[in-house]
């Protein structure tokens, strides 16, 4: 009588278990939600090889040539009583990166200078009250055409499928407006900033579990101080815009491949 090893015993299980990782997996590609973020012709769909190649013609296909697409929809290139708002809060975005490079030649984020340099950006800088003035009303606008261009959207329906993934990112980058429009409050070092920031770590000092990690990281510190001026301008100038900008290339991308800006149902 021939007894099986152990390897021909475990050979049958290891198919089957293949198998359905298999079946796994293309239930996964055929969903509704996986179509949203990934469109035919990408290497991710049935009907592509992974090689060099057709990661290379994806990428190209799937970037570059959707940015500037053959046509577009009749509703698209009309102006209509949105005033193109997501058009609009870029715009904004570019402004605010080209006044706030201005600013940051004049501004040192330190306790003791921060708020001598924004008196004297006013006062003695040629064009400072201008370009502050530009930058604070641009940042105030734009949080006022992303509330509005999010609504839009909303009532128009555009956030339904194929389009709620680029829905997901149009809220993350709420969310970044909204935080780049906190930190820069905050620049000036005035005693509305000291507040402002000493209510908003004290809420997020109730976050579940990491509450008081998280405090001590956004104040560089227990107390209010320099390191915690520095930390919210690195925020400010840096990381939040950075991020900004990968998430609105993402979600103009998305535009393109969903078919184009959406219009009224």
């Amino acid at each position: 009588m021939a007894i099986d090893t152990d390897d021909e015993i475990k050979a049958p299980v290891k198919v089957r278990i293949s198998e359905k990782l298999s079946k796994l997996g293309n239930d996964v590609q055929g969903s509704q939600a996986w179509s949203s973020i990934f469109r035919p012709g990408s290497i991710f769909r049935k009907g592509y090889t992974d090689s060099p190649r057709n990661r290379s013609y994806v990428i190209m296909n799937s970037v570059m040539y959707h940015l500037h697409p053959v046509k577009v929809k009749r509703h698209a290139v009309k102006v209509s009583y949105t005033l193109c708002l997501g058009g609009l809060t870029f715009f904004l975005f570019i402004l605010l990166t080209i006044t706030g490079i201005f600013l940051m030649f004049f501004y040192r984020p330190t306790a003791a200078a921060a708020w001598d340099d924004i008196y004297n950006l006013q006062a003695s800088v040629t064009f400072g009250l201008l370009v502050r003035n530009m930058h604070r009303w641009a940042a105030h606008l734009m949080v006022l055409t992303v509330f509005l261009h999010m609504a839009r959207v909303f009532y128009h329906g555009a956030y339904k499928p194929p389009r709620e993934f680029n829905w997901v990112i149009g809220v993350i980058l709420l969310t970044l407006t909204l935080l780049l429009s906190f930190t820069g409050y905050l620049l000036p070092w005035d005693q509305l900033a000291l507040w402002a920031v000493t209510v908003g770590t004290n809420m997020m000092g109730y976050t579940p579990v990491l509450g008081d990690q998280v405090r001590f990281v956004l104040l560089g510190g227990f107390d209010i101080g320099t390191d915690t001026l520095l930390r919210w301008y690195v925020l400010h100038v840096l990381m939040l815009p950075f991020v900004a900008v990968i998430f609105m290339a993402i979600h103009f991308w998305r535009v393109r491949k969903d078919g184009g800006i959406s219009g009224p149902l």
